[in-house]
């Protein structure tokens, strides 16, 4: 591994090394996107500095949430506003209780937590993407600078269209990360989507980003 770092995004985030940046999630997550104890609206934990880039306005005008669909694995991921068109694989935990992400030879691809819920259903589904490579952007390298309202595309096996819409964007420290905030469900009885990669300062000398990004939206629409 070389010790350079590429470009900085506008959330000022730097290398993503390979095994070492991810979410460390327990082995029972899941179920708070299914059965954990409800959050209320709003609720964020501190914040790193990036906060500031994320620069989401306190109260949103956001549409009306949509009844949940059934369960329907995801095929594909668009963020319209981000120009992203991801293929979406599905991914389970590794040995040590994290989740496995995408190969990191396949930056573009984001993975699905597939022992949870699937985008649209009732819960909280989990998509997780890398930030960058050692030599160029990756899959998620702009999702911090989603701002409330924006829209979040998912492409079922049904042929349904899961359209959420983009509550907050938060940057959680690693250090004393709350899993069960950031995943768990603000209001039962909805569908709800987290986006899930790294942010905040890259520590060179620990191998890693100091934060991650967790993007929050809700179903509202569906086509076909």
């Amino acid at each position: 591994m070389t010790d350079h770092h590429q470009n900085q995004s506008p959330s000022g985030v730097g290398r993503l090394l390979p095994g070492v940046a991810w979410v460390v999630l327990l082995l029972g997550f899941w179920l708070w996107g299914r059965e954990g104890t409800d959050l209320l609206p709003g609720v964020s934990g501190p914040a790193t500095g990036d906060m500031a880039a994320v620069g989401r306005p306190p109260r949103a005008e956001l549409p009306p949430t949509h009844r949940p669909l059934g369960e329907a694995p995801p095929r594909r991921l668009d963020i319209p506003g981000l120009d992203v068109r991801a293929p979406v694989v599905a991914r389970g935990l590794d040995e040590r209780g994290a989740l496995d992400p995408p190969p990191f030879d396949r930056p573009g691809t984001v993975g699905w937590y597939a022992d949870g819920v699937t985008p649209g259903a009732s819960g909280t589904a989990l998509v997780v993407g890398h930030i960058d490579t050692e030599t160029r952007p990756a899959v998620f390298y702009e999702v911090s600078t989603l701002r409330p309202g924006q829209k979040i595309r998912v492409v079922r096996a049904d042929a349904e269209v899961a359209e959420f819409t983009v509550e907050d964007a938060q940057v959680l420290p690693r250090d004393d990360f709350d899993a069960r905030q950031a995943y768990g469900p603000r209001l039962s009885g909805r569908a709800a989507l987290r986006l899930v990669t790294c942010g905040g300062p890259y520590d060179a000398a620990r191998h890693r980003y100091a934060a991650n990004v967790i993007v929050s939206a809700c179903l509202t629409d569906t086509t076909t």
